[in-house]
């Protein structure tokens, strides 16, 4: 056995395609930002809109996007839909990136 071989991580490629996915769900400007304001407190369809300057249609299917891979969670309070984030492995990644890209 070569040694090189020990010191390989587990997995095989097939085991990461719905990372694969849940990674291109990331990997969009106005998702990003949505993650970072949600990191910070819950925020309506309306007020995610208005601070990424999209539609309320557009901000809804940004947030379904992200709600499908588990990023997401809802909370509806009378007329108002509330989102949070519900993966906390969104912090360390999510601070990754301010640090790296942020000014």
């Amino acid at each position: 056995m070569k040694s090189n071989e020990l010191a390989k991580p587990p997995g095989q490629i097939q085991d990461f395609a719905a990372a694969a996915e849940c990674l291109k769900a990331l990997a969009h400007p106005v998702r990003l930002r949505i993650v970072q304001l949600l990191l910070h407190g819950r925020y309506t369809v309306g007020e995610i809109a208005e601070d990424c300057q999209i539609q309320d249609n557009v901000g809804s299917e940004q947030l379904r996007l992200l709600q499908r891979c588990g990023f997401l969670v809802s909370q509806r309070e009378g007329r108002n839909v509330y989102y949070q984030v519900a993966e906390p492995h969104l912090v360390p990644l999510m601070a990754c990136i301010e640090s790296r890209f942020l000014p």
